[in-house]
């Protein structure tokens, strides 16, 4: 029974010394990581009111997350992880009438707006 417990000792601490999560090796390089849209504030100050879905993909590209119950609302997220592990998040959402551009609300306003 002895030999059972210590294989199973050997087997736990070998998984907690494989997962890299859980201890920072020194010398180890990490990168930073983002995901999502880049968007930009001279991408937003090119937004006008009253421009069409293919205006305003081609201004923003195409929004990470197109709601299904709501689709005239367009969400652009971008996250991005540093090798620290810092993660920062910015967002950007256009709402639309139809087919024209009403709204915007985020982290970025465009500067030409009413």
């Amino acid at each position: 029974m002895p030999s059972v417990v210590r294989i199973l000792l050997i087997a736990g601490l070998v998984s907690l010394v494989t997962g890299c999560s859980l201890f920072k090796f020194p010398g180890v390089h990490r990168i930073q990581v983002q995901q999502g849209n880049i968007i930009t504030q001279e991408m937003v100050d090119k937004l006008q009111p009253g421009m069409t879905r293919r205006q305003v993909r081609f201004v923003l590209g195409t929004p990470l997350v197109e709601d299904t119950f709501n689709p005239n609302r367009w969400d652009y997220i971008n996250r991005v992880r540093s090798p620290k592990g810092e993660e920062t998040q910015q967002r950007f959402t256009v709402y639309f009438n139809g087919d024209q551009l009403i709204e915007t609300s985020g982290d970025w306003q465009p500067a030409n707006w009413p």
